[in-house]
């Protein structure tokens, strides 16, 4: 169930803004979607993860390059996850019969999502192997 409907603004009315204005509400946009992915177990357990690890990453990279790709590696996992959700949930509003494409789709974005994991994963794990043997 969501949360009383709370005054909306027009579809369009971002697409009035310019400048900073619109950067200002953007911003805002991508907040309220971050509360929502907070939603999901898989993030939250990614999100968690990305914080142990994040830190992490500068203690294992032993060069810029190596930090950035650690970093990199962990916030493609965070992105993919929300496209995934982002899609799951565009599918879900959709109805919740079973249809074959709906299936499709989701079976498709959860793949993204173990594909961003394992590749995480080996960068992780080949840091590690560099930096202790």
């Amino acid at each position: 169930m969501t949360a009383p409907m709370q005054e909306r603004e027009a579809p369009t009315a971002q697409k009035q803004r310019h400048g900073l204005s619109r950067l200002v509400h953007a911003f805002g946009y991508s907040i309220e979607g971050l509360r929502a992915g907070w939603g999901e177990a898989a993030l939250r357990q990614e999100m968690i993860a990305a914080v142990l690890l994040l830190p992490l990453a500068f203690w294992v990279g032993q060069s810029w390059l190596e930090v950035a790709l650690l970093c990199g590696a962990v916030v493609l996992v965070l992105i993919v996850e929300l496209l995934n959700t982002g899609i799951e949930t565009a599918i879900d509003r959709i109805g919740p019969e079973w249809h074959a494409l709906s299936k499709r789709a989701k079976d498709m974005g959860s793949a993204a999502v173990l594909l961003s994991l394992l590749l995480c994963g080996g960068i992780w794990a080949a840091a590690l192997w560099h930096h202790f043997f």
